[in-house]
């Protein structure tokens, strides 16, 4: 399997595993003892960088004032401009660059870091990555962030799952 296919198994599994995640066996409510009830949980802290990691950009915590927002919720600014002029559907298969970080600064995935880009098709990825790379042209690098519900959701699907706002550079490099 190749790093690629590594990759685009993991967005796939990212974006459709939560949703299949949801039907099975409920487990019954934990009573919460009486005195942790009024104890605030511990801060979350974010995990060490690992070597070769990007670091996170400054607007990281929320989008600029002049970035894009739909009616969905999605933010989005223009780093580099496109020198194509054909958008992808949610149809079309798509190779891009990306790097993604949660509002921490946390880098919890990159093709950039791999050396390699990722192919997918659209309309299999998060709701965010559909809805957004359809404004991109090819050559365009846009940075995104994306609520929790255009993502993977607002509290983790499993350890160490991303939850949250998301912030993703991409790079559309190709429609196929």
């Amino acid at each position: 399997m190749t790093s690629a296919d590594r990759t685009l198994a993991l967005v796939l599994l990212l974006a459709v595993g939560p949703a299949c995640s949801r039907g099975g066996d409920a487990e019954a409510p934990k009573q919460t003892p009486p005195s942790a009830a009024t104890t605030p949980p511990p801060a979350a802290t974010p995990p060490a960088p690992s070597p070769g990691d990007i670091p996170a950009p400054p607007d990281v915590k929320a989008p600029p004032p002049d970035a894009e927002k739909t009616a969905s919720g999605l933010a989005s600014k223009v780093l580099q401009p496109g020198t194509g002029k054909q958008k992808p559907t949610a149809d079309d298969n798509v190779e891009v660059n990306y790097t993604g970080w949660t509002t921490d600064g946390h880098m919890f995935d990159s093709s950039v870091k791999r050396g390699q880009p990722a192919s997918f098709p659209l309309g299999r990825v998060i709701k965010g990555w559909t809805e957004g790379l359809q404004l991109m042209v090819i050559g365009e690098k846009r940075r995104f962030w994306i609520p929790g519900n255009l993502a993977y959701g607002d509290t983790p699907s499993r350890p160490g799952a991303p939850a949250g706002t998301l912030v993703f550079d991409v790079e559309l490099l190709s429609i196929k």
